[in-house]
């Protein structure tokens, strides 16, 4: 439906143009917006025009003209006077308000219809159906992009992402599911690729830091070849959303194809991650480890686990660097100097990552 600033905005601008006084009404006779100077009561007439199979007629000395949408009268539009100029501005004001009607409902529509696309609620028939309805085409390269900011999605970030890549006019649609996040259904252009999307989310990041959002990040899923399949583009999005925000947090942009072994860890059931965990840690919870612990893992995990390297950048003796792990193969049985164990405690690190995220969610 169109808002009323949007109706009252147009009329003013045609009856400026004209000098012709203008009323919207809705079909029980009351008065939407008006430029009339003087309050007029058009009810009893609206209701008998609205009930008669007239499209416009010259009643009490105005012009009434039906707004409809699908054969459905939406609106009565009243011209002051009865000459032909006010019948030809009427005429005008409803071409033009019937114009809007149509696009504000096929947006509406297109906005349904890509929410309920993305949320898997459409019989395949219907998808093929509703997108031709709606002028999309049905066999074109599409991607998913999900933006997310730190605190809940600002009423007005959809409306930023929107000017941010100019989309008015369009084949491309942003639109939102939650109170989380912002999605972003582009089409995109023959020979478009992995650069062209990364500026995309990139370009996205930037400018809603610079409207005054924090800590933006921007997934995406993969390329998808036909309209049934951007649910899956967005479902992957989703996840790269997530493993983004456990394992790979210094990443303002993350794409599906690029999660490494945070997609495999994602995937593994609660229970025997704690199995798994309690196989390498028994009862000691690695969150517990010391500051100076954790400093010295990160450090040299960083390092390829170079002994030299890490001492140095830690400002530390070889021999320290040396009585901590060993220290730290007494608790946990893992030399990290081998690799095969090294691989294990790191493995086991992610998954106490991603144990800490599920859990807080669930929460």
């Amino acid at each position: 439906m169109i808002s009323n600033q949007i109706l009252q905005n147009t009329i003013d601008g045609i009856t400026s143009i004209s000098h012709v006084g203008l009323c919207v009404a809705d079909t029980d006779g009351r008065a939407v917006v008006s430029t009339f100077e003087e309050h007029r009561d058009f009810q009893n007439a609206v209701r008998d025009f609205a009930e008669s199979s007239a499209d416009s007629q010259e009643i009490g000395g105005d012009q009434f003209f039906k707004i409809s949408d699908e054969q459905h009268t939406e609106y009565i539009l009243i011209t002051a006077g009865t000459g032909e100029t006010s019948h030809l501005v009427g005429k005008m004001a409803a071409f033009q308000l019937q114009s809007l009607l149509v696009a504000y409902k096929e947006r509406f529509d297109k906005d349904n219809f890509i929410k309920n696309l993305l949320l898997d609620n459409l019989l395949l028939v219907d998808i093929y159906g509703r997108a031709k309805k709606l002028h999309l085409q049905i066999n074109a390269k599409r991607i998913v992009f999900i933006a997310e900011t730190a605190s809940a999605r600002d009423v007005a970030a959809v409306d930023m992402v929107k000017d941010c890549l100019g989309l008015t006019g369009s084949k491309d649609i942003v639109t939102a599911v939650d109170e989380n996040s912002v999605i972003i259904v582009e089409e995109l252009e023959e020979g478009a690729g992995d650069k062209e999307i990364r500026k995309t989310a990139l370009s996205v990041v930037n400018y809603l830091e610079k409207e005054g959002l924090s800590d933006v990040r921007v997934a995406f899923g993969t390329i998808v070849d036909e309209i049934k399949d951007v649910s899956r583009s967005y479902k992957e999005a989703k996840v790269a959303l997530d493993v983004g925000r456990i394992f790979q947090e210094e990443k303002t942009v993350i794409s599906y194809d690029e999660l490494g072994i945070g997609r495999l860890i994602y995937q593994l059931p609660m229970p025997l991650c704690r199995m798994f965990i309690e196989e390498i840690f028994g009862d000691r919870n690695p969150e517990d480890f010391d500051e100076e612990t954790i400093t010295t893992i990160n450090k040299f995990f960083e390092n390829s686990l170079n002994v030299s390297e890490t001492s140095r950048q830690l400002f530390i003796h070889r021999n320290t660097l040396v009585y901590r792990l060993d220290k730290l193969q007494k608790s946990t049985n893992l030399d990290l100097r081998v690799f095969e164990d090294a691989i294990t405690f790191k493995i086991a690190l992610m998954v106490v990552k991603y144990m800490k995220f599920m859990e807080a969610r669930d929460f």
